[in-house]
């Protein structure tokens, strides 16, 4: 019989479709409160610093799984790594599910920043190696694409229902609490792709490497992806209140389809890397990223609806764009034994991203105002995309 532990996946195998499917609803837990955070203010009576900390808390969380167990999966396997991402997803509904303070939609989303760290590296590195060679191309734009299209279907999922069906702040975990189940009883049945992957007590704390051939690119890639997430992540926490407060949407399905575009946007743009290269893609990213945030800054400065949407569908792309990019260029460029670690350690960088500039905006919203605050936030994330940009596009220029 075949050992399940180190059994490699046939070729044309669709399993890599399956770890997808996981990674999408794993991510979609992690956006679901989006458009609940207003009723979350009313039922608390909390401010807006609140709400980005409380948003920032699951970067953290990230941040953390990321830097200490990024690579673990390298050693004991991806598919126990995911279960467990898939657990700490259901801990979170079940939080959310009674949350009736502050502390505990920190613990909600405390545990919803564990569940992503689990599957950001490693959801990208199984969908990767499951698919056959050919298939390869394809599965790393179906690996960005779960990513960015499950963050996007949780304020989507959650808006719809918060709106038009009962129990706002029930039904959503819930209904995500039936997807985790199917997902978990289906990753349990894919083969593992690390060869002699270790017992999963094995593991041990251990911080993300870069092999020397991965340095030289990761740098600007890493600054593409933090400038790109930035802007994913004011979207999904004080977009909002911005909405609610200075343009008077209130129905919790048009908040919630606002974000939704943002990140369908993104998996859209990472449809464009095979025909540019993965290479071109990230300065052209960042310079259709430099375009959204300009009509971000539009929105906030004249108090006016459609250039804040077409700031989602803009800057998503280019966010998409550099994101498909960063991930193609040090994916390739790593050793297999590697690839996890590396790609955790592009995604410490890239949730950097919504968690400080997200809480700088909370900051000075309170002195300046929303709309004023996240003009700040506009021109600085700017200026990072163009930093990236320009050094890749003289590095590509210059040969080296």
């Amino acid at each position: 019989m075949t050992d399940r532990r180190t059994a490699r996946p046939a070729t044309g195998s669709p399993g890599y479709l399956v770890a997808a499917a996981a990674f999408a609803v794993c991510m979609t837990g992690t956006t679901l409160p989006t458009p609940l955070y207003g009723l979350y203010q009313d039922e608390l009576g909390f401010s807006e610093l609140t709400v980005t900390v409380v948003f920032a808390v699951y970067a953290f969380g990230v941040i953390g799984v990321l830097l200490l167990v990024g690579n673990v999966s390298d050693t004991v396997g991806r598919r126990p790594v995911l279960l467990g991402g898939l657990a700490f997803a259901a801990g979170s509904d079940a939080v959310f599910l009674g949350a009736d303070s502050v502390p505990l939609l920190l613990l909600g989303r405390l545990l919803s920043g564990l569940s992503a760290g689990l599957f950001t590296g490693t959801g990208t590195a199984y969908v990767l190696e499951l698919a056959a060679p050919g298939q390869r191309a394809r599965a790393g734009f179906v690996a960005t694409a779960a990513n960015m299209g499950g963050l996007g279907c949780g304020p989507l999922l959650a808006g719809v229902l918060a709106e038009y069906a009962p129990a706002p702040l029930v039904l959503p975990f819930v209904v995500h609490l039936v997807l985790l189940a199917v997902s978990f009883a289906l990753t349990r049945r894919l083969p593992e792709t690390v060869a002699g992957a270790r017992p999963l007590r094995t593991a041990r704390p251990n911080l993300p490497s870069l092999p020397p051939e991965v340095r030289p690119v990761f740098v600007p890639a890493g600054i593409a992806a933090f400038a790109g997430f930035s802007l994913l992540g004011v979207f999904t926490s004080v977009s909002p209140a911005f909405l609610a407060g200075e343009l008077g949407v209130d129905n919790h399905a048009v908040v919630g389809l606002i974000v939704f575009t943002a990140f369908f946007a993104s998996t859209l743009g990472q449809l464009l890397v095979p025909r540019l290269g993965t290479a071109r893609a990230i300065p052209l990213g960042c310079l259709v990223l430099i375009a959204g945030l300009a009509l971000l800054a539009a929105s906030l400065a004249w108090t006016v609806l459609p250039p804040l949407v077409l700031s989602a569908l803009v800057g998503g792309a280019g966010q998409g764009m550099a994101l498909r990019g960063a991930v193609g260029e040090v994916a390739a460029a790593s050793p297999a034994e590697h690839r996890g670690g590396a790609l955790s350690a592009l995604f410490v960088v890239a949730y950097f991203g919504i968690s400080i500039p997200v809480i700088g905006v909370g900051l000075l919203t309170g002195p300046v105002g929303l709309a004023h605050a996240g003009l700040v936030f506009a021109a600085c994330m700017a200026v990072l995309a163009a930093a990236s940009g320009t050094y890749l596009l003289r590095r590509a220029t210059t040969g080296g």
